[in-house]
């Protein structure tokens, strides 16, 4: 019932600090609708739970309903997954022809170089219908709703002591209750790792560190899922990859800096993303390899053992027309190569006139070796009859 209470009580939007002192809050304003959005999501999932009969006061039901806020976010953005998915790889397949680009300008260093080989670059991205920043877009999405979740998770504790609600369906009794809520009993989710040290909470101290370090091997897991299996040998040997390699180590402990400061709810959220992110990639790994990678290898022994293979169209057809269709393409290519024009060698001018100068040369010569054969025939088989008689 909170979900109906809720819509009926909603209260206009709280100002914000700088609002109510006439001053202007940008991000404030930027974030409200993400805001009311995140509120709406889990104000639904906290009915749902709370209507299946979990206690609508326990820091568990919040949980879950956190999780359901990932369900949903992580679920929309999956068209944008597929678009990233399509991207990585026509990136793979223009890497010869950047490489190329690259090499034409290297140690080149002047502006006019510089600017051609950016017109050159966008170029090949414009033709092929890709761009790099394509395959960051689940992650550009999804970090202002991140962002709209932790300034919500900041903001329970400030209207909690007010008595207020959110922007939107979290109202004040809600707000209250969630503020009250604590996972096991023992850690509220709008507490960060500082703030447990500050009051001392070991069992708290002791959720938010394991969460943390499990958001940290889940993002690691997950990057050194695609180094490992997901590259093809030409991507190995580029610089991106060495970058790539680098990042895998560094980036997730940028998670530790990160964890001591974000609340207990935003930690779980990142951590479940990061579960998603992690399953999702082994099925498109295990399903839509990369051309040319271990795992397409794998995939095709797999896929061998059941009597099945990849055609020319990247379908999975039965081997007898995988076997018939690559028997078809290799007579095409005879065939195309019998008919194509034989490529005769370029000669130089001097080699030319030589070669010219030595052909009638030969023509005298071979009609003179011819006459004197006649001849000595000729007359071996005068003497012949002459014996005979």
């Amino acid at each position: 019932m909170d979900l109906f209470m809720a819509l009926a009580a909603t209260p206009s939007p709280t100002p914000s600090p700088a609002a109510s002192s006439g001053g202007f809050d940008l991000l404030g304003t930027i974030l409200w609708p993400l805001k009311w959005a995140v509120e709406a999501v889990l104000v639904f999932w906290h009915w749902l739970f709370s209507a299946m009969g979990m206690p609508p006061a326990e820091g568990l039901t919040w949980v879950l309903s956190i999780v359901g806020l990932v369900i949903v976010v992580r679920s929309a953005m999956i068209p944008l997954f597929v678009r990233q998915i399509k991207s990585q790889r026509k990136m793979m397949e223009i890497a010869p022809e950047l490489r190329k680009v690259q090499e034409k300008y290297k140690g080149k260093r002047d502006q006019l170089s510089r600017e051609a080989m950016s017109r050159e670059t966008m170029a090949l991205y414009k033709k092929h219908g890709t761009t790099p920043v394509s395959s960051c877009l689940p992650l550009l999405v999804q970090m202002p709703v991140f962002f709209a979740l932790y300034s919500v998770l900041n903001d329970v504790a400030k209207h909690a002591v007010a008595g207020v609600g959110g922007v939107g369906l979290l109202n004040a009794e809600l707000t209250q209750e969630f503020y009250n809520a604590k996972l096991f009993g023992v850690a509220s989710l709008h507490e960060t790792l500082i703030q447990a040290f500050q009051t001392q909470n070991t069992p708290a101290i002791i959720i938010l560190i394991t969460l943390v370090v499990l958001m940290i091997a889940s993002q690691f897991f997950t990057q050194l899922q695609i180094i490992s299996k997901n590259l093809s040998p030409e991507a190995k040997t580029g610089q991106a990859y060495q970058m790539q390699k680098i990042m895998m180590y560094v980036l997730p402990f940028a998670f530790v800096f990160s964890g001591v400061f974000f609340p207990l709810g935003v930690v779980i959220y990142w951590f479940v993303s990061n579960l998603w992110t992690m399953g999702q990639q082994f099925l498109v790994i295990r399903e839509m390899p990369t051309p040319g990678s271990d795992a397409a290898k794998e995939r095709e022994e797999r896929l061998a053992r059941k009597g099945k293979a990849i055609d020319a169209s990247g379908k999975v057809v039965p081997m007898e027309k995988y076997v018939a269709e690559q028997q078809r393409l290799y007579e095409e290519a005879e065939r195309a190569k019998a008919a194509a024009p034989k490529r005769q060698q370029p000669v130089s001018k001097q080699r030319a006139k030589k070669q010219a100068q030595k052909s009638p040369q030969q023509g005298q010569t071979g009609g003179s070796g011819s006459g004197s054969a006649g001849g000595a025939s000729a007359s071996g088989t005068s003497g012949g009859s002459g014996t005979a008689s």
